[in-house]
């Protein structure tokens, strides 16, 4: 498998320029996982922590689903991996497999670009039991890239630790 990455644009209107640098780190995820067996994707990063490709993946499956299906639509829908809403139930991988949490992390993303492209705006708000307050699709937008972007840089060494491959 090979993952497609288009860079964002240098110059664009606002809510084009946030789709695209989340859109990035979203490919920049999948990018990591290239290429690898279930058996690595599973890999800890160096005990104790429980820190997989895979939990990754599947972490921001949950973050996808909490943040555009919960907040900024409304939907009164469980976390994918646990109804009681603790989002490290997520990185318990097991014997997880990367056709199921890449159709998790794939079917929350396009629920969150169709919500994305359905609001009237970037000031479209919803309510965030977690902030205990409304906040704007921008701000969960801007969120979502920070939440890509920090696992990004885990998932770096993640996979450094697999097979040696570095950068991208």
């Amino acid at each position: 498998m090979t993952t497609e990455r288009i860079g964002p644009p240098a110059v664009a209107g606002e809510r084009v320029m946030l789709r695209a640098f989340l859109d990035y780190h979203r490919a920049t995820l999948a990018l990591k996982t290239d290429d690898l067996s279930d058996e690595d994707l599973r890999r800890r990063s160096m005990p104790p922590s429980t820190l997989t490709l895979l939990g990754l993946v599947r972490h921001m499956a949950e973050v996808e689903r909490a943040w555009f299906r919960r907040v900024i639509n409304g939907e009164d829908v469980p976390l994918v991996w646990s109804e009681d809403g603790d989002f490290q139930v997520a990185y318990e991988v097991g014997t997880a497999t990367r056709s199921e949490a890449f159709a998790a992390w794939e079917a929350e993303v396009a629920h969150s670009r169709r919500i994305e492209e359905e609001a009237e705006s970037l000031d479209v708000t919803g309510y965030s039991a977690r902030w205990e307050e409304d906040v704007s699709l921008r701000m969960v937008m801007l969120h979502l890239i920070h939440e890509y972007a920090r696992h990004n840089g885990h998932a770096d060494f993640l996979r450094e630790g697999i097979d040696g491959t570095v950068g991208a």
